[in-house]
């Protein structure tokens, strides 16, 4: 599978690892070069330079033949947008968006948007925890 992650954080480096180290065929993107040591030593993908918002950046990174992308950055704004121009004008086949505020999850839910919040999977787990 190929699949694009925009945001190399401790999520997106963590992630991009995983997959790579499955087989898939892994672009990384960020806009600062520094955020590319968090990949792992043995990284087989690509890792590049660039703003997931632009399309140039985005065709740069093979979005075209893309089957998922996911948009990991710290920016919730950000990470809706790039999903947004990813799906609707690449058709990307399945795309994955970070939100950190449970409401704005809910609302882009709505919309159609595949998300994830990691504010409302960590309270669950915690919660599930405590009372364990």
């Amino acid at each position: 599978m190929k699949i694009i992650i925009m945001g190399c954080s401790r999520v997106g480096a963590r992630l991009a690892g995983l997959l790579d180290a499955e087989g898939h065929e892994v672009t990384i993107l960020d806009i600062e070069p520094y955020s590319f040591r968090r990949l792992p030593s043995n990284f087989g993908g690509t890792a590049l330079l660039g703003n997931g918002l632009h399309e140039e950046t985005l065709q740069k990174a093979g979005v075209e033949a893309a089957d998922t992308f996911v948009a990991v950055t710290q920016g919730d704004n950000r990470n809706v947008m790039a999903c947004q121009i990813v799906r609707h004008i690449f058709k990307v086949p399945r795309v994955l968006c970070r939100i950190y505020d449970p409401l704005r999850q809910e609302m882009y839910e709505t919309l159609g948007l595949e998300t994830i919040s990691p504010t409302t999977v960590i309270a669950q787990l915690l919660k599930e925890k405590l009372e364990s």
